[in-house]
C-alpha cells in the first residue's frame, strides 16, 4: 500500500548568487516525506542539508525542480492565501535557542505572535489559554509566560521555540539541528519531547542534523547529504546494517562508542570523493533494493549490490 506523501522534493537546485559566481549549494535532490513520520537529512556542516530546509520553508529561493507540499508546488508564485496556508503548515525549530528567540519579547508575546498573526483565537482569554497550552505541552510553567528568554536556560529555551512551533497546529516541522547548542544531558529530554509531541499530534518531522547516532534514535528514514547532494536514503535501521556508500560508511565510523576499548579499537574511515570514476560511466541515484536509494554509476551500483545484506 502507498504512503500518503505530505512533501515531494523533485530534482532540487539551489544556488547562490545569481550570475557568472555562481555556487550550487544543492544540486538534484530527490525525496518523499511521508505524513507522520520522521525523515532524516544528515551531513556534515556545509553540506547543504539547512540550505534545503530554509528551501521548503521559503527562505532561500530555488533554482530548479520543485517542492510539492500537500499537493501545491510551493518554490513558484502564490497567492496571499496561498502564502499564508503554507507559512502556518510549515513551522521551523532552529538550532540555537539563544538567537532564535526575540529577547526583547516576552514568552507570552513570542509564543502567541502567529496566533495574532492568523487571527488564530476568539478573544484574549482564548489566545492565552492556547499559549498556556502549548508551554504545559513542552513542559513550562504558566508563570513562564511573563518572563523574557534570557531568564530560561538553553533547554528550555528550545523547549519555547517548540511551544511557538506547535501552537500554529502545523502539518510538518523542520527541526534544523535542534539539540546541537544543548548540554548533552538536555539533549535527550528535547528528543523526547518530539518524539511524544508527534505521536499525540500525529506531526511530520524533517530533522536535519549531522550526527547520525541522533537520528537513529529519532527517524524512521535516513538521507545522507554531501557537498549538495543525496547520496543515500534508506530506512534507519536498514541505512546501519547496510552503509553502502563511502561516504555514509565515513560518517557512520565516526559515530562515538560507548565502551572506550571498542571505540579505541574501531577504524575511523576517511572518505575521498576521488576515489569514483565518473569519467566514462555517469553516475544515477539508484533504488538498489525497495525504499534504499544509491548514487553511483552502473558498475559502482553492481559492487553496492555485492554488499547487501
Amino acid at each position: 500500500m502507498d504512503r500518503d506523501v505530505i512533501l515531494s522534493v523533485k530534482n532540487l537546485e539551489v544556488s547562490f548568487p545569481k550570475g557568472k559566481d555562481r555556487f550550487v549549494a544543492v544540486r538534484d535532490a530527490n525525496f518523499d516525506i511521508y505524513r507522520g513520520e520522521t525523515f532524516a537529512l544528515v551531513g556534515e556542516s556545509g553540506s547543504g542539508k539547512t540550505t534545503i530546509g530554509r528551501s521548503i520553508i521559503r527562505i532561500n529561493s530555488t533554482s530548479k525542480g520543485t517542492i510539492e507540499f500537500d499537493g501545491k508546488i510551493i518554490n513558484q508564485k502564490l497567492s496571499a492565501e496561498e502564502d499564508k496556508w503554507v507559512i502556518k503548515n510549515i513551522q521551523m525549530i532552529f538550532q540555537d535557542p539563544a538567537t532564535s528567540l526575540n529577547e526583547r519579547a516576552t514568552i507570552d508575546y513570542i509564543v502567541s505572535e502567529g496566533l495574532v498573526n492568523f487571527k488564530m483565537f476568539e478573544n484574549d482569554a482564548d489566545r492565552r489559554k492556547k499559549v498556556l497550552d502549548a508551554l504545559k505541552e513542552v513542559g513550562l510553567l504558566p508563570e513562564h509566560v511573563t518572563r523574557y528568554p534570557h531568564e530560561f536556560s538553553g533547554g528550555q529555551r528550545q523547549r519555547i521555540g517548540i511551544a511557538r512551533a506547535m501552537v500554529m497546529e502545523p502539518k510538518l516541522i523542520i527541526a534544523d539541528e535542534p539539540i546541537s547548542a544543548l548540554d548533552v544531558s538536555i539533549r535527550a529530554q528535547v528528543l523526547n519531547l518530539m518524539k511524544h509531541l508527534q505521536e499525540e499530534k500525529g506531526l511530520t518531522y524533517l530533522f536535519i542534523a549531522h550526527d547520525l547516532s541522533v537520528v537513529r534514535f529519532i527517524s524512521d528514514r535516513i538521507a545522507v547529504i554531501h557537498l549538495g547532494r543525496i547520496v543515500e536514503l534508506a530506512q534507519t535501521e536498514e541505512l546501519f546494517k547496510n552503509p553502502l556508500h563511502p561516504y555514509t560508511r565515513s560518517l557512520l565510523s565516526a559515530v562515538p562508542m560507548p565502551d572506550p576499548i571498542t571505540e579505541k579499537a574501531k577504524e575511523l574511515l576517511v572518505y575521498e570523493a576521488d576515489l569514483h570514476d565518473y569519467h566514462d560511466e555517469q553516475p544515477s541515484f539508484v533504488e538498489i533494493k525497495p525504499g534504499h536509494f544509491v548514487w553511483g554509476s552502473e558498475t559502482e551500483i553492481v559492487e553496492y549490490r555485492k554488499h547487501l545484506k
